[in-house]
């Protein structure tokens, strides 16, 4: 599992390799690992899935390199390569389009130069075995617009130029926005509420917050972890008032409740709606909650694949909790994985996602603008959970652009509907049992 000294996958800068068969494609990632990573072999098609390598590029740091099959892959199979393959662009942030001179630049290629723009994908053509075919000159490449560079895999010439191609034409806005910087000032903290529960694993924290602890040292802030019973008495006894209290999920309602108003107040999965994502597109998409209907299909997408616990978040909370809500069955399809969302998204009047804290920014905006084409709101499970508990107008309170769009009515609103829904249900019971350990597990 990742700790505080890995750099997750999501926040890596993704470097995708495409090419023809046997262009050279798993030796150029040996090459640039200085590792005999990919397997390489004379035989066309040996890379028949996207093969993914962490390593460290300076002076760009952690990056993840995507291996690809043929772009020019026959028969049913290779053009199901081929598709998963160009799927690839979805989490890329740099294409590196390897080119056997041999082959020669043709349709091939410029498939790939349209596909990654239509994308906003930056490509560098690298011409590879300049070994075998010495004489080649940059005419025939020059024509394809694109930056290019000319190697040697097999000898391992002209790797340090491809670096620094890489470093040169990297989109400059790739790194993510900061977690937490921009809300706080050197020397101010942060309390973090995070509750030890049965979803919480145990003697480690989850990924969303250990980021959050790392983003609040590297700005000279200080992060002070609580559990969600102890929060009262620790704001009660500090010299001076927090900036921002942050909370998991699960104890919205608490934290919310022992905060002072004038203490900015959010959770892990509203700042990473912001991170990974787009939080006013997110924040607009819980209003789709009340326009379920009974009969409704909803969609469940989550980035990981954790082995899911007996009260899982996506798969039996969120169902319950939405029935409830709606008053009626609802129907639910469930996702787990990166790449792309089904394509029959249409059916759907809800997709509700995950933290994507293993997705990259990429990819999750990729998800997003796939639902927005397909006019399906989208929202993801804190923001979501906020919203239901009737806290979400106070999770927005450090970010008042996007608080605008909602009102404290929207959710009182969804509070007495739940209250008395759950009232119906469990006649007697109390509104507050059942309401705790509303958490993510694993995105929270």
């Amino acid at each position: 599992m990742a700790g505080l000294n890995d750099t997750p996958r999501g926040q890596r800068l993704h470097i995708a390799l495409f090419g023809r068969r046997n262009a050279g494609k798993s030796s150029l990632i040996n090459a640039l690992t200085n590792q005999e990573t990919a397997i390489v072999s004379d035989v066309p098609g040996t890379t028949t899935d996207p093969v993914v390598k962490a390593m460290e590029i300076l002076p760009l740091g952690p990056v993840t390199i995507i291996d690809t099959a043929g772009i020019d892959d026959a028969g049913e199979l290779g053009s199901l390569r081929v598709k998963r393959s160009f799927a690839v662009l979805q989490k890329t942030d740099l294409a590196l389009l390897v080119v056997d001179p041999g082959q020669g630049y043709g349709s091939y290629e410029e498939g790939v130069v349209a596909r990654a723009a239509a994308q906003d994908v930056p490509v560098v053509v690298v011409v590879n075995k300049t070994d075998l075919y010495p004489e080649v000159t940059r005419n025939g490449f020059a024509a394809a617009g694109k930056p290019f560079v000319f190697v040697s895999a097999l000898k391992r010439t002209g790797i340090d130029a491809l670096k620094q191609s890489i470093v040169r034409y990297a989109p400059k806005d790739w790194t993510m926005p900061t977690i937490v910087g921009d809300l706080i000032a050197p020397g101010e903290f942060v309390v973090l509420v995070i509750p030890v529960d049965k979803a919480a694993p145990k003697g480690r924290l989850i990924l969303p917050q250990q980021q959050v602890i790392r983003d609040v040292i590297d700005h000279d802030a200080a992060a002070l972890m609580v559990k969600e019973r102890e929060l009262r008495h620790v704001l009660a006894n500090l010299g001076t008032k927090p900036r921002l209290v942050v909370t998991d999920a699960s104890a919205y309602l608490k934290a919310a409740a022992d905060t002072p108003e004038d203490v900015l107040f959010t959770s892990f999965s509203v700042l990473f709606a912001r991170y990974k994502g787009d939080l006013a597109t997110l924040v607009e998409g819980v209003r789709a909650v009340r326009e379920l209907r009974p009969g409704d299909r909803v969609l469940v997408a989550e980035a990981c694949t954790h082995h899911p616990i007996e009260d899982d978040i996506g798969r039996v909370k969120i169902p319950r909790w939405l029935r409830q809500t709606v008053g009626a069955d609802l129907r639910f399809d469930m996702v787990a994985g990166s790449g792309p969302l089904p394509e029959d998204l249409g059916r759907y009047r809800l997709i509700v996602h995950c933290g994507a804290c293993m997705l990259n920014r990429k990819e999750m905006l990729s998800r997003i603008i796939q639902a927005r084409r397909a006019g399906v709101p989208i929202v993801n499970y804190g923001v979501m959970l906020a919203h239901i508990h009737g806290v979400l107008y106070r999770a927005l309170s450090p970010f008042p652009a996007v608080r605008a769009l909602f009102t404290p009515a929207d959710d009182m609103e969804a509070e007495v509907r739940l209250l008395r829904q759950k009232r119906r249900l469990n006649p007697g019971g109390g509104y507050g049992a059942g309401r705790r350990g509303a958490g993510e597990a694993g995105c929270r």
